[in-house]
């Protein structure tokens, strides 16, 4: 899952730079931090079982009402139902990472305060890092409402893809040309200020690898562009694209730096448990005012910011930790039960009513599996047909 697309983006300044190849401690790629014994296999699948299982009954049973015969009535009511209900199940989560694997989640940097409608952009050092500001946004109670911009190859996933567009993911194609009013086209929607929304970008546009560092290492020496060792060069189109969409109703912009300890983990690390041991989180807050406007600026902006990431990360490989840490508190072992069991409940209430009760309730689960078919497939979001007067005076203002 990645974040903006487009071209490179960067400013050809000439000259040429040694290029530096990513060493073992970049990569951070030590032996596993748990072993993976068959109890953790168990337990892993066990895992994946309950997630998937209450994440397929959950979306059947409710996606139709809050997606299709609430947004009828209104898209924001609409919009925040699904954020509500469906962050309660993205909540189990945070849930297997810091309770049941018992990874430690660092918070530091800027304590930052809970904003409504949060543009943020973070680095990409693995395949999961997203899954990881699902911890902050749980924090500061936006869990429902962070979008990401993904593959749009990910939207042919059984299940997830369906999960995916109610959440209104925005996928790409990964060509700028087509992505530009795809990405466009879908933030257009979100500009109602009254809907909460926490739009995550990664920059670099894919996941951190030695030999993609090397390649962006030799670019940049071409180029004459900073030689960065534990970040790529990032690509900008993307990010610019959606801070001109959002620049007039965003709260906040948030540079999220993340890094892991003492190996990187991949999906599979994290189901079983096996890693990773801390995941560090690093958070600043960007003054609107301060970010440029024009594509070059940005471009020059934005590779500025990626080499004070580059700076941090060399630090924390360094000295283990990043600056200012402590910013954020553990999550509620309470609260995290008191969900589970809602969550697990809920799904075993509705699989009694579609296997033991009335006919009609297993011909709601077709019906409902042939709506979210159909409309993930063909991209469909329905429309509002009833005009509220809430609506009417933010369309007022808007003009």
């Amino acid at each position: 899952m990645n974040g903006s697309s487009g071209s490179q983006g960067h400013n050809v300044n000439g000259g040429q730079k040694k290029v530096q190849h990513a060493s073992p401690l970049t990569l951070n790629n030590g032996s596993k931090h748990r072993p993976l014994t068959p109890m953790r296999r168990c337990r892993g699948v066990a895992c994946v079982v309950i997630i998937l299982s209450t994440a397929f009954t959950l979306i059947v049973f409710i996606a139709p009402i809050t997606t299709f015969l609430v947004r009828l009535v209104s898209v924001h009511y609409s919009r925040k139902a699904t954020s509500v209900l469906f962050g309660m199940w993205l909540s189990l989560w945070p849930f297997l990472f810091e309770k049941i694997n018992k990874t430690n989640v660092v918070f530091s940097g800027e304590s930052v305060l809970p904003k409504k409608r949060v543009l943020l952009f973070a680095n990409h050092r693995t395949e999961v890092d997203w899954m990881y500001l699902w911890d902050l946004a749980l924090r500061k109670g936006y869990l429902g409402y962070i979008k990401y911009i993904l593959k749009s190859s990910l939207m042919k996933l059984p299940v997830f893809s369906w999960a995916f567009h109610i959440f209104e993911f925005i996928p790409v194609e990964r060509k700028w040309e087509i992505d530009e009013a795809i990405i466009q086209n879908k933030l257009s929607a979100f500009k109602d200020p009254r809907d909460s929304l926490w739009l995550a970008v990664f920059p670099e546009g894919t996941d951190y690898t030695e030999k993609k560092c090397i390649k962006s290492q030799e670019y940049a020496s071409e180029h004459g562009l900073p030689i960065l060792k534990n970040v790529l060069l990032p690509k900008t189109k993307g990010f610019l694209c959606c801070l001109q969409e959002l620049k007039s109703s965003l709260d906040a912009v948030y540079d999220v730096t993340i890094a892991y300890k003492h190996r990187l983990p991949d999906f599979l690390d994290i189901i079983y448990g096996t890693d990773p041991s801390e995941v560090h989180i690093h958070i600043r807050t960007v003054k609107l005012c301060d970010i440029p406007t024009s594509e070059d600026e940005v471009t020059d902006w934005m590779i500025e910011r990626f080499r004070q990431k580059d700076q941090l990360l060399s630090d924390f490989f360094m000295q283990g930790h990043f600056p200012d840490e402590g910013t954020e508190g553990d999550v509620s072992t309470l609260e995290c039960l008191a969900n589970f069991i809602a969550i697990v409940s809920s799904t075993g209430f509705f699989l009694y009513l579609s296997l033991f009760s009335s006919v009609w309730f297993k011909v709601y689960v077709l019906l409902s599996c042939a709506y979210l078919t159909f409309v993930t497939y063909f991209s469909i979001q329905p429309p509002q047909l009833i005009c509220s007067s809430e609506g009417g005076t933010h369309a007022k203002k808007v003009l």
